[in-house]
Parts: C-alpha cells; sequence; structure tokens
C-alpha cells in the first residue's frame, strides 16, 4: 500500500518498496506492483517519479 506525505502543501504518493516518490497515487501504485514482481526499475514509471521526498519529509524541521 503506497505511503501518503505532504511536504510543503504538496501531496506525494510514496512505493514502499523501492522509496521513489510520485504526485499522482496511480503511478505509485504502478511502481508498487512492479516493485514487488521485479528486482528492478521500470523506466516507463520512473520518469513519472519526483524523487525521494519522503527522505525530504524527514530532514524538514516540525512545525
Amino acid at each position: 500500500m503506497v505511503k501518503k506525505i505532504e511536504l510543503a502543501g504538496k501531496k506525494y504518493f510514496e512505493c514502499p518498496i523501492c522509496g521513489l516518490d510520485y504526485e499522482e497515487e496511480e503511478w505509485a501504485e504502478k511502481c508498487e506492483a512492479w516493485c514487488s514482481k521485479y528486482p528492478s526499475c521500470n523506466l516507463e514509471t520512473v520518469k513519472h517519479s519526483v524523487g525521494i521526498m519522503g527522505q525530504l519529509e524527514k530532514k524538514e524541521p516540525a512545525k
């Protein structure tokens, strides 16, 4: 199940397997499905990624 992240007022969806984040939940779900089946990245899916925003969330100071 993809993780929802809110960072700087925007919502992102994270693949729980590889950690890549997407602005659209659909792409995070496709990424998760691929990651659970194959030990590799799908370039068609990855090109929709916005990076690893979840790592930034951990570094963002608490408000």
